[in-house]
């Protein structure tokens, strides 16, 4: 196949992709949505195991991944990944199609704001090179570290004092959101240490059987869980969650391969600059896209006419009170003087 062949096949496989994680994310979200959230959580997972829904919905993220790995293996990293963040642009009209709302302007906003940090992230984040992945140590190492940060991401211990009214709700959608971008970010390192270890290419001494299978055993949890995760998280609402998995995920890929595989950032001290304001750029789009998914309901003032009897009675007393109101006349008092007299002319003495 010629370059170029390959470079369209690995674009439509990308769209594909991307088209599967959507329709996933709006499944779940629906799902989320019509499900009654349990108090204590008993019985919840097994209530999701129940639903035809929630298989279809896993259904749908396993073809996007596996469109996702074969657009890998015809087409660059460095094309593949933007692409694969096309997910957040493809799920918001398509979860406000399925809400029979319209996708608002801060949403708009918000995603595009998203998609330029996470594209600025990945195109400064060098790909992995051949035959490089974490040792069984380092892999137990990650695995723990990672699942403490899971678990107090989950109880909300990093999230502080929960905030009253609707913003709990979100806050706590958000931090099950990036719990499971860290878990598939994990699993996906921990992927490339299983594959390295098959094919006895694992840096250190060779794997026992045992140890192989407990890789497999961590992939498997991880994957689980991150999937779980983003299950609770779209409790939260479907936008803002989703751009988070889809910022922690790679995030997390980025730290590993900085911190243990001698990774860096492409084009040295400016690569750090680039990432750091891509970060900050994609912040400015979550946080856009919280405040936007729930649009302000507009009030209209409606005059509803009242009844004739109503109205009857309302000018009655309206002419009684200013009946009263009006001052009283002050009758006339009869005059009370005493009449005036004639002098009598005294009597004249002889």
């Amino acid at each position: 196949m010629n370059p170029a062949a390959g470079t369209a096949l690995a674009v439509l496989l990308s769209l594909v992709s991307a088209a599967g994680y959507a329709l996933a994310a709006v499944a779940q979200s629906r799902l989320a949505a019509a499900s009654p959230a349990a108090p204590d959580g008993r019985g919840a997972l097994r209530a999701l195991l129940a639903r035809g829904q929630w298989w279809w919905a896993v259904g749908l993220n396993a073809a996007g991944a596996l469109a996702h790995v074969a657009a890998l293996h015809y087409g660059p990293l460095t094309l593949v990944q933007p692409l694969g963040a096309l997910t957040l642009v493809a799920a918001l009209p398509l979860g406000a199609y399925c809400a029979r709302r319209r996708v608002t302007r801060t949403e708009w906003r918000g995603a595009l704001w998203t998609l330029g940090g996470l594209v600025g992230l990945v195109a400064v984040t060098g790909p992995t090179a051949p035959g490089e992945a974490l040792s069984l140590r380092e892999s137990l190492v990650v695995a723990a570290a990672t699942a403490l940060l899971i678990a107090a991401l989950a109880s909300g211990r990093l999230q502080g004092r929960e905030r009253r009214g609707n913003d709990g709700p979100a806050a706590r959608g958000l931090g099950h959101a990036t719990a499971s971008g860290i878990a598939s970010g994990v699993a996906s390192a921990l992927t490339q240490t299983l594959t390295a270890a098959l094919s006895l290419d694992l840096p250190g001494t060779e794997p026992t059987w045992w140890q192989t299978a407990l890789l497999a055993v961590l992939i498997s949890g991880f994957a689980s869980g991150g999937l779980l995760l983003s299950q609770a998280a779209y409790r939260g609402g479907l936008a803002a969650p989703l751009a988070v998995v889809n910022l922690s995920n790679p995030a997390a890929a980025a730290v590993i391969g900085v911190a243990l595989l001698g990774e860096t950032f492409r084009a040295g001290a400016w690569g750090w600059l680039v990432a750091a304001g891509a970060s900050l750029v994609a912040a400015r789009g979550v946080v856009l896209l919280t405040k936007g998914g729930t649009p302000e309901p507009t009030v209209v003032a409606v005059a509803v006419p009242a009844p004739a009897a109503t109205t009857a009675t309302a000018t009655a007393t309206a002419t009684a009170i200013q009946a009263e109101a009006r001052p009283m006349p002050i009758p006339r008092l009869p005059d009370l003087t005493a009449p005036e007299t004639e002098p009598t002319p005294a009597p004249v003495g002889g």
